[in-house]
């Protein structure tokens, strides 16, 4: 008798058979987009594209004021307004820049600017002053990210002579800028000068006369009280 295979004991092995294929089918389909979603994300998070870096720089210009802390530490403010305490001609005015690297990376070749007002001439401070432009200009090789630095700046106001002689209470801006090739800051600082005025009577008799009462001025700091001259200007040693 021929002892070939029973019709059931075949089709149960043809089952038996496809089950196995497709489950084979099934894992590698899971295996091939498991992989995919593996390198998409590599892709996205991996060491060689971890994002953009930002780019960010803050420039902050302050001014002294003539107040104290209790320490004896010198008060500097954003600016000063006409009712604050002004300045007097020939007094000299410090001011504060703050140069802060904002970014997540580092920056390098800052270029600093500070751009003086009319009727002031510069005294001392960082690097290079430029007559013509009326410009200090110094630059930071780099700043790591999160790093800052401070740095002051003397002016002297011009003498009563060299002021306009019908302008009475003046206000001027000083401003600073920062710069690489990826970013800008720009900030400034106000100051008020008080000064007489020279009017002219129908008679011709000049006659001088100041503004009305207000905030005292200040007069601190004047460059004839330490015999330096107008338009010296001293580099602050690094």
């Amino acid at each position: 008798m021929y002892k070939g295979f029973s019709p059931t004991g075949g089709l149960t092995n043809q089952y038996i058979l496809m089950k196995n294929v497709f489950i084979a089918i099934i894992l590698s389909l899971v295996s091939i987009l498991s992989a995919s979603s593996v390198r998409a994300d590599y892709g996205q998070y991996g060491q060689y594209d971890g994002g953009a870096s930002s780019y960010s720089i803050i420039v902050d210009k302050m001014v002294m004021t003539g107040n104290q802390t209790k320490g004896g530490q010198a008060v500097y403010v954003d600016n000063l307004s006409p009712s604050d305490p002004r300045f007097a001609p020939g007094a000299q005015v410090t001011f504060q820049v703050k140069v802060k690297n904002t970014s997540d990376i580092t920056l390098s070749n800052i270029q600093i600017k500070d751009i003086l007002p009319n009727w002031v001439d510069a005294v001392e401070g960082p690097g290079e002053y430029d007559a013509n432009t009326r410009t200090i200009s110094w630059t930071y090789p780099e700043l790591k990210s999160g790093e800052g630095k401070l740095e002051k700046i003397t002016v002297q106001i011009k003498p009563q002579d060299q002021l306009p002689a019908d302008q009475g209470l003046m206000c001027m801006n000083n401003k600073a800028t920062a710069k690489t090739d990826n970013v800008y800051d720009e900030d400034t600082s106000q100051f008020c000068l008080e000064k007489q005025v020279t009017m002219t009577t129908k008679g011709g008799q000049p006659v001088t006369t100041t503004p009305d009462a207000g905030a005292p001025l200040l007069a601190f700091g004047a460059l004839n009280m330490l015999g330096l001259g107008a338009g010296l200007w001293m580099k602050k040693k690094a």
